[in-house]
């Protein structure tokens, strides 16, 4: 248990005990038996008069949905389950193993560090159900009639095969490369057809099946040829990208970029991206660097920013022989990569090379963002 989480669990049992002994004033031991004037709170049931961290403990094995459900039972546990502190223990101990998170449901992670004194009416509660993959579709608010407008109008432009733009670092410093395995699991993404022609020496487009029923094309870019990527992968150093062109304006430390000539075509002509970051964290990389890559792909001059981004948060392999490549998790990776202050919709989606586990998710994701009805 890490030092936050355990701070946190603390926390709320002094204030799960501290509100047990104002609920109940007579529950606690050596309390003398109430009398008709004293009878001010309620008479304790079993579950009620446990000891406080005994609650917690049940808590803590309690889903959402149960936990909402007990707070439906009486006044004493309705307050007890919006406890801003049991939500932030549940944030401690939960986020780092969320799979997936997108431009709706990205916690506001200052929230979660800003003491409670001074935000007495943050609802942190609402906001982990919100923010959970378990939750967010049952809690999710319906989408608003210009929002269903929007999308169908969207569905309307879409070519025959969608096209997506796949680039991101995680392409070459992986061990394991995701492209390679993508076009040789016929059961996960069948390949639906080959590109006859390279673009520009460093990229190349291919055409997939999802579920066997949407046909879409991915035009991946990759920063240089074969050999100089095979060279930075091993010396696990960033290559010289021919993607995109940096800006010298000497005002600012912050690296600005734009992307060279034969990329602004791809931009014009695809639906949407496919990000693919590097999630192991043995790699050193250059955050200012990603994200100004990522803002320069993404400018407006090249399309609507309607388009989806997919950031696919990628290691090579997963569990027990995983060796050094210990996940970022997706939360921290929308944090780093500035994703929140995109204008296009994203999701980041944890993938596997090896086995794509996750991509299906993703893919669908992004799908269902240009508009497909899945």
């Amino acid at each position: 248990m890490s030092e936050t989480q355990q701070g946190n669990e603390s926390a709320f049992i002094r204030s799960l005990r501290q509100f047990r002994d104002k609920y109940f004033p007579n529950s606690r031991p050596g309390s003398s038996k109430r009398t008709a004037k004293e009878d001010v709170g309620a008479e304790p049931g079993v579950l009620e008069s446990l000891p406080a961290d005994v609650q917690f403990h049940i808590m803590a094995f309690l889903s959402p949905r149960d936990l909402c459900r007990l707070g439906g039972t009486c006044r004493y546990w309705r307050s007890v389950v919006r406890d801003p502190l049991l939500w932030r223990y549940f944030f401690a101990r939960d986020m780092t193993l969320w799979s997936s998170i997108d431009h709706t449901s990205m916690p506001r992670l200052e929230s979660l560090e800003t003491p409670l004194r001074e935000d007495p009416g943050q609802d942190l509660m609402t906001e982990y159900l919100r923010s959970s993959p378990a939750c967010r579709r049952q809690w999710r608010p319906p989408r608003q009639t210009h929002g269903a407008v929007a999308s169908f109008l969207q569905s309307l432009s879409l070519t025959a095969e969608p096209r997506f733009l796949m680039f991101g670092p995680g392409l070459e410093q992986l061990e394991i490369s995701l492209m390679y395995v993508m076009m040789r699991s016929p059961h996960v993404l069948p390949v639906a057809g080959l590109p006859r022609r390279q673009i520009d020496g460093v990229g190349s487009g291919v055409s997939f099946m999802f579920r066997g029923q949407h046909k879409f094309n991915v035009l991946v870019l990759y920063s240089n040829n074969s050999i100089e990527r095979e060279r930075a992968r091993l010396e696990q150093q960033n290559v010289q990208s021919r993607l995109f062109v940096q800006e010298e304006d000497g005002q600012t430390d912050v690296p600005a970029y734009s992307i060279a000539p034969f990329v602004q075509d791809v931009c014009r002509a695809v639906d949407g991206f496919i990000y693919v970051a590097n999630a192991e964290t043995g790699w050193d990389g250059k955050l200012e660097v990603e994200r100004a890559q990522i803002r320069a792909m993404l400018d407006p001059l090249w399309g609507p920013v309607t388009r989806p981004v997919l950031v696919l948060s990628c290691v090579s392999r997963d569990g027990p022989g995983a060796g050094r490549t210990s996940r970022t998790p997706c939360v921290v990776m929308a944090q780093r990569l500035n994703l929140r202050r995109l204008l296009n919709p994203w999701m980041v989606q944890d993938t596997v090379s090896e086995s794509l586990s996750g991509i299906m998710d993703g893919i669908g994701w992004l799908l269902g963002a240009c508009g497909l009805r899945l």
